[in-house]
């Protein structure tokens, strides 16, 4: 199975990828997906890759209560 679905997150700062990491395993434990190998300290985005349509509807749902 591929991760042929995607989602761009609002996300600024530095050590985007250690916090979306951390936010997503205590927020949505069991999630997969891939992140991109490295991201600027400036961009003021970030955009993971899904296995499932549904993965990405429970992002966003979590997203509403807490932010990584």
């Amino acid at each position: 199975m591929t991760f042929k679905y995607s989602l761009t997150l609002p996300i600024s700062g530095s050590h985007k990828l250690q916090r979306f990491t951390d936010w997503a395993t205590a927020t949505l434990p069991g999630l997969e997906y891939r992140l991109p190998p490295q991201t600027p300290i400036k961009t003021e985005t970030m955009t993971i890759r899904l296995r499932a349509l549904e993965d990405r509807a429970r992002i966003l749902t979590a997203l509403g209560s807490s932010k990584p």
